[in-house]
């Protein structure tokens, strides 16, 4: 057991050293598109705390949703919450699988460009809906009488620039749509293209549909802002997966024809998996130990050789 144990532990350790080196070259290629992500999400978080400070309480909206909708309470609106919280946990933890299994579809890199490039196209368009027209907010600490439903104007310009945790959770006046659904919508959809578990694709999506209905539930957006999430995000997913190059699939190993004159450039592109001729692309067979690149057969015997 003992050895076992010792030998398992060795190709983990082995696999993992492996995919360090892979992932190393390809975001020494692509830190650029991830930093560029990164950095537009704290935009977009500074977009929602600006909203916030024009915000003006006011009655709740008609909404079917909440007619329909048996209202959880503020003492139980974390469980909405508790369920965003597990989907990001559990697609972040699927993007790193390719460190510890053996059998990986996906670079962890790779993905988390195409992610964030899915995620900034969707939260432009949610910044430019939530300050054409300002909604009263629903939730709680938004209604008239909460302390938080309007914010004081900021005193110095780094205060704009700070994001308070706290008033992540607090905002008022970005509903026009939701942004926990399109976190849940993108690293659902992704998942159901490059995932491999066709139950976990089924689960994901009734998850998403159980968020939205606890979103409305919990009094955290109106349903026009969950609605208007569903079809926005997978247009734009539709849309941008169609624009973006595909990504390599590991599953299938093909061996490039390695000629004389490739640059060094083009080798390191063709272990990463992209740049490549798809004419480089062809299946070898040996005979009688020589293969021209042309994938033709040369047969010394008929020559006389």
């Amino acid at each position: 057991m003992t050895l076992y144990i010792r030998r398992e532990s060795s190709k983990l350790w082995k696999r993992f050293c492996s995919e360090i080196t892979t992932e190393i070259g390809l975001l020494a290629e692509n830190w650029k598109y991830l930093l560029a992500g990164i950095i537009l999400q704290y935009i977009h978080g500074l977009a929602a705390k600006g909203v916030h400070y024009i915000h003006r309480p006011g009655p709740t909206l008609q909404d079917l949703g909440f007619f329909l909708l048996p209202e959880l309470g503020q003492e139980r609106s974390y469980i909405s919450e508790t369920v965003f919280t597990s989907v990001f946990v559990s697609f972040f933890l699927w993007t790193f699988h390719p460190f510890i299994l053996k059998s990986k579809k996906i670079y962890t890199v790779l993905i988390w460009c195409r992610v964030l490039a899915f995620l900034v196209a969707c939260q432009f368009l949610r910044v430019i809906t939530f300050y054409s027209t300002q909604l009263p907010g629903p939730n709680y600490h938004c209604r008239e009488g909460s302390k938080v439903a309007r914010l004081p104007w900021p005193k110095s310009a780094l205060e704009v620039l700070e994001i308070n945790p706290h008033g992540v959770m607090y905002g008022c006046g970005d509903l026009i749509f939701s942004s926990h659904m399109i976190f849940t919508l993108v690293f659902v959809l992704t998942y159901h293209k490059y995932g491999t578990k066709r139950f976990i694709k089924l689960f994901g999506w009734l998850i998403a549909f159980v968020q939205s209905l606890l979103i409305i539930a919990s009094r955290k957006h109106y349903t026009v802002d969950v609605v208007v999430a569903w079809y926005t995000v997978n247009l734009v997913v539709f849309c941008l997966d169609k624009k973006l190059p595909e990504l390599p699939d590991r599953t299938t190993v093909l061996l490039p024809v390695v000629t004389k004159d490739r640059t060094k450039e083009e080798n390191h592109k063709l272990l990463n998996g992209n740049g490549v001729d798809p004419a480089d692309w062809r299946p070898r067979a040996l005979v009688n130990g020589k293969i021209d690149n042309n994938g033709a057969h040369t047969d010394n015997s008929l020559n006389g050789a």
